[in-house]
Protein backbone atom coordinates (compact mmCIF):
# COMPACT_ATOMS: atom_id res chain seq x y z
CA UNK A 1 0.00 0.00 0.00
CA UNK A 2 1.13 3.56 -0.97
CA UNK A 3 0.54 6.44 0.84
CA UNK A 4 1.29 10.32 0.14
CA UNK A 5 0.31 13.12 2.54
CA UNK A 6 -0.54 16.67 1.71
CA UNK A 7 -1.95 19.65 2.89
CA UNK A 8 0.48 20.87 5.44
CA UNK A 9 1.81 24.19 6.11
CA UNK A 10 2.31 27.33 7.79
CA UNK A 11 -0.28 28.24 10.01
CA UNK A 12 -1.25 31.00 13.16
CA UNK A 13 -2.60 30.00 16.18
CA UNK A 14 -6.02 28.98 16.64
CA UNK A 15 -6.10 28.68 12.52
CA UNK A 16 -7.57 25.81 10.55
CA UNK A 17 -5.75 23.08 8.74
CA UNK A 18 -6.69 19.54 6.38
CA UNK A 19 -4.82 16.73 5.72
CA UNK A 20 -5.17 14.32 3.35
CA UNK A 21 -3.88 10.70 2.91
CA UNK A 22 -4.94 9.02 -0.13
CA UNK A 23 -3.72 5.16 -0.44
CA UNK A 24 -3.07 3.06 -3.36
CA UNK A 25 -2.81 -0.67 -3.61
CA UNK A 26 -5.43 -1.48 -0.95
CA UNK A 27 -6.65 -5.06 -1.24
CA UNK A 28 -7.75 -5.92 2.55
CA UNK A 29 -11.08 -5.44 3.88
CA UNK A 30 -9.94 -5.25 7.19
CA UNK A 31 -7.24 -2.44 8.14
CA UNK A 32 -6.91 0.63 9.81
CA UNK A 33 -4.98 4.21 8.69
CA UNK A 34 -4.03 6.38 11.23
CA UNK A 35 -2.50 9.84 11.53
CA UNK A 36 1.01 9.73 13.55
CA UNK A 37 3.05 13.07 14.38
CA UNK A 38 6.54 13.89 15.56
CA UNK A 39 7.24 17.33 16.36
CA UNK A 40 11.15 18.16 17.44
CA UNK A 41 12.09 16.52 20.17
CA UNK A 42 9.56 14.38 20.45
CA UNK A 43 8.55 11.40 20.30
CA UNK A 44 6.13 10.17 17.52
CA UNK A 45 2.59 9.48 18.58
CA UNK A 46 -0.70 8.33 17.21
CA UNK A 47 -2.76 11.50 16.59
CA UNK A 48 -6.22 9.61 15.17
CA UNK A 49 -6.87 6.38 13.62
CA UNK A 50 -9.95 5.30 11.32
CA UNK A 51 -10.78 1.56 10.55
CA UNK A 52 -12.22 0.24 7.20
CA UNK A 53 -15.47 0.42 9.14
CA UNK A 54 -15.74 3.47 10.20
CA UNK A 55 -15.02 3.31 13.59
CA UNK A 56 -12.87 6.48 15.26
CA UNK A 57 -10.01 6.87 17.82
CA UNK A 58 -8.32 10.24 19.13
CA UNK A 59 -5.52 11.24 21.19
CA UNK A 60 -6.54 13.17 24.41
CA UNK A 61 -4.82 15.61 23.02
CA UNK A 62 -6.32 16.31 19.96
CA UNK A 63 -10.12 15.64 20.93
CA UNK A 64 -12.56 18.46 20.15
CA UNK A 65 -9.81 19.46 17.84
CA UNK A 66 -9.44 17.24 15.33
CA UNK A 67 -11.71 15.20 13.12
CA UNK A 68 -10.68 11.80 11.36
CA UNK A 69 -13.02 11.27 8.24
CA UNK A 70 -12.86 9.28 4.59
CA UNK A 71 -13.79 9.72 1.68
CA UNK A 72 -16.98 7.47 0.05
CA UNK A 73 -14.43 4.77 -1.50
CA UNK A 74 -12.06 4.87 1.50
CA UNK A 75 -9.26 5.95 -0.36
CA UNK A 76 -8.25 8.99 1.12
CA UNK A 77 -8.72 9.74 4.61
CA UNK A 78 -8.85 13.28 5.98
CA UNK A 79 -7.78 15.47 9.28
CA UNK A 80 -9.23 18.07 9.59
CA UNK A 81 -7.49 20.20 12.39
CA UNK A 82 -8.78 22.86 14.08
CA UNK A 83 -7.66 25.17 16.92
CA UNK A 84 -4.14 24.69 16.27
CA UNK A 85 -1.92 25.83 19.05
CA UNK A 86 2.01 26.02 18.37
CA UNK A 87 1.91 22.26 20.13
CA UNK A 88 0.84 20.85 16.95
CA UNK A 89 3.90 21.65 15.44
CA UNK A 90 4.97 18.34 13.90
CA UNK A 91 5.79 16.32 10.83
CA UNK A 92 2.27 14.45 10.26
CA UNK A 93 2.31 11.18 8.43
CA UNK A 94 -0.02 8.57 7.62
CA UNK A 95 0.66 4.38 8.43
CA UNK A 96 -1.62 2.04 6.93
CA UNK A 97 -1.76 -0.94 9.12
CA UNK A 98 -3.29 -4.08 7.88
CA UNK A 99 -2.89 -8.13 8.80
CA UNK A 100 -0.61 -8.42 5.89
CA UNK A 101 1.56 -5.30 5.95
CA UNK A 102 2.05 -2.05 7.40
CA UNK A 103 3.01 1.51 5.02
CA UNK A 104 3.96 4.47 5.85
CA UNK A 105 3.69 7.90 3.54
CA UNK A 106 6.39 10.62 3.45
CA UNK A 107 4.82 12.72 6.13
CA UNK A 108 3.79 16.65 6.17
CA UNK A 109 5.01 19.25 7.81
CA UNK A 110 2.43 21.09 9.76
CA UNK A 111 4.04 24.39 11.51
CA UNK A 112 1.63 26.63 13.81
CA UNK A 113 2.88 30.50 14.81
CA UNK A 114 2.25 31.92 17.99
Amino acid sequence: VQLVESGGGLVQAGGSLRLSCVASGITESIYLIAWYRQGPGKENEVVAGITSDGATNYADSVKGRFAISRDNSGNTVYLEMSNLNPNDTAAYSCRYLGNLETSWGQGTQVTVSS
